[in-house]
């Protein structure tokens, strides 16, 4: 251990979902179109592959940090290790055949690459990176496992299950910047450092894999001192936090409490101080999708998908049973949830609301928040008319931006009930159609149907 204790616990749940995102998708079968083609987040492949593939082989992380005297810096890399499975059927004189599938009462076992979590942990003094750079090279040893399968007692098959060798480097700097303040750019770069070729007929991802790190991510941490946000500096540093290079990474604080002590960087956009809901309750891994939509789903596969599902992953049989016996009130809590309330003046949120409320005399639209526009005054013009609020329009949908909500309101009648202006210059109408019994909702609400001046005929009777 490094002796980063729990500073990383709370970036460590958010980087589970990070590190296993993709990991296996609904409808967690291995035989599911969409995971074959699986780990498309932080995959540093060996360069000597990588080179004509469009993968990477190395991500680049820089931020500012303020250390104090005798700061130590920690620092975790995390990444899969894949492990590939092939499936073997027991035969009744001895020995094994290689199978697609074993059928077992509760479970389909089918060949699959599962992923090993792997760390790589180090401890540096700050004062020791501002020399030179600090090179610590890792590797994790080829290896093959066996694992025998049971079923009533009588053996059924075995599991063999190969990793290859994975090699890599972690680099840590730091450079003292110029200016009042004791600020230091923190450069850490994690690379995948294996010699292997592939052969001269070339080799496929499938083939990379297994020799990759899968899913790279890096937590950084300070036991003395801070970081500055890399999205979000105080205006003294914008600069230098603008110049720092991040590349095919993206740091964000994620310290405890909103603490910025731990950066994580990862390989997918996150904000400051990620978290994960209250409500969720586990990993689904289906690319952070909805928890609610994802149990429901889950719940509905038939029992022969629910056993090829478990049969797939260990990781996936978790899943189906977490949706099998996800009680209703945690179920509930999916569905949605208040953060916050507050007062809108006018009519007080009620205790125990779901939402935020907002007075009925509430305008949508406040004139004092740029006097040089006013959509229910502003007008223009149409065929040479002028067009209002209060105009009647016939409703022509133009083909450059048509979807099939505008293609059923074709030809339909609408009054005009502002003009609207965008940044870039646009004029937009927002209508209400008429005989819409919606319309008056529409009005309160301010949520209204938009068209551009051309894609609208002026009715005669406008």
């Amino acid at each position: 251990m490094t002796g980063a204790g729990g500073r990383f616990d709370a970036a460590r749940a958010v980087a589970d979902a990070v590190l296993f995102e993709g990991y296996v998708l609904y409808p967690y079968r291995a035989s599911a179109a969409k995971n074959r083609m699986r780990w498309q987040f932080g995959v540093l492949v060996p360069p000597q592959w990588g080179a004509g593939s469009g993968e990477h082989s190395f991500q680049r992380t820089e931020c500012l940090m303020e250390p104090r005297g005798g700061a130590r810096l920690f620092a975790e890399l995390r990444f899969l290790h894949a492990r590939r499975r092939t499936v073997q059927r027991a035969l009744d004189g001895g020995g094994f055949e290689t199978v697609a599938a074993l059928e077992l009462a509760d479970r389909v076992l089918t060949p699959w690459d599962e992923g090993v979590e792997e760390r790589v942990e180090i401890a540096v003094p700050v004062a020791d990176l501002g020399g030179a750079e600090y090179a610590f090279p890792f590797d994790r040893p080829a290896c093959e496992e066996t694992e025998e399968v049971y079923e009533g007692g009588r053996l059924a098959g075995r599991l063999l299950c190969t990793r290859e060798e994975v090699r890599g480097r972690i680099v840590l700097s730091a450079a003292e910047l110029p200016g009042p303040y004791a600020v230091r750019r923190l450069t850490a770069v994690v690379e995948n450092t294996a010699d292997w070729r592939p052969p001269d007929g070339g080799a496929d991802r499938a083939a990379a894999l297994p020799r990759a790190l899968v899913s790279a991510h890096l937590m950084l941490g300070l036991d003395a001192g801070s970081f500055l946000s890399p999205t979000d500096p105080p205006q003294w540093a914008a600069g230098a936090a603008a110049a720092c290079e991040n590349v095919h990474t993206w740091p964000v604080l994620a310290g405890r409490d909103g603490r910025a002590d731990v950066v994580l960087s990862s390989p997918i956009i996150l904000e400051d101080h990620p978290a994960i809901a209250p409500e969720s309750p586990g990993a689904l891994y289906d690319s952070l999708e909805i928890d609610e939509i994802l149990a429901l789903r889950t719940s509905a596969l038939t029992d022969q998908e629910k056993r090829e599902a478990r049969g797939t992953d260990a990781r996936a049989a978790a899943v189906i049973d977490l949706a099998d016996t996800m009680p209703p009130e945690v179920l509930e809590r999916l569905h949605g949830a208040v953060r916050s309330l507050r007062e809108v003046t006018g009519q007080p949120a009620a205790p125990g609301g779901t939402g935020l409320l907002m007075a009925p005399d509430t305008p949508w639209w406040n004139p004092a928040a740029d006097a040089a526009v006013d959509p229910d005054t502003d007008r223009v013009l149409v065929g040479g008319r002028s067009v209002g609020a209060g105009s009647r329009v016939a409703l022509r949908p133009g083909l450059r931006r048509t979807d099939a909500q505008d293609l059923f309101l074709h030809g339909r009648s609408a009054l005009v009930e502002a003009v609207l202006h965008d940044v870039d210059g646009g004029v937009h109408l927002a209508v209400t159609v008429e005989g819409d019994p919606g319309a008056d909702i529409r009005r309160e609400q301010g949520r209204f149907l938009y068209f551009q001046p051309d894609e609208v005929t002026v009715l005669e009777d406008a």
